[in-house]
């Protein structure tokens, strides 16, 4: 049997009625939803590479898009945590420093895979049939199996405790 008391005194602090919040949990589903949904209609179809004269092209465009994307969610993400309460006993110094460190650890994890794959590695060139000579076994890549979503992972969850 579970014990949920902790998690519910944890959602009565999540205010999930606030329009702010419901837009960043939007965006935060939307985002992988699209450039999943894109690339492997890209993947089927090769539309986007002819329409871009190609594959790089169209990559680099699904890229800056991608980019673009995320810094909406970004925002969303950064407005909705300005709206909720806050957890009594964590507005402190140690709180901040902890997610100081932790989104450091996410950014190292995230800057280091980008560097690895390069940009049309990152932003599912695969997709478009850019593929690497080799699978890349590199750090970050030898400590984690998904560095980049563990990296982005980390970074809001420490952005949240800051």
């Amino acid at each position: 049997q579970v014990d949920v008391a902790a998690m519910a005194r944890v959602f009565g602090y999540v205010d999930v009625t606030d329009t702010g919040f419901i837009v960043a949990v939007l965006s935060i589903a939307f985002n992988p939803l699209f450039w999943n949904v894109v690339a492997r209609w890209e993947h089927k179809t090769r539309v986007l590479s002819r329409v871009f004269g190609s594959a790089h092209a169209a990559c680099y465009c699904l890229g800056a898009v991608i980019l673009l994307l995320n810094c909406v969610r970004s925002h969303c993400f950064t407005e909705a945590m300005k709206s909720q309460p806050k957890l009594e006993g964590w507005d402190c110094h140690w709180t901040y420093y902890s997610g100081l460190a932790i989104s450091a650890v996410g950014t190292l994890f995230v800057i280091s895979s980008f560097l690895a794959l390069g940009f049309t590695g990152t932003f599912l060139g695969d997709y478009f049939g850019i593929l690497m000579e080799a699978k890349v076994t590199s750090f970050p890549f030898n400590v984690l199996d998904n560095p980049m979503y563990w990296g982005s992972t980390a970074i809001y969850l420490g952005w949240s405790l800051m």
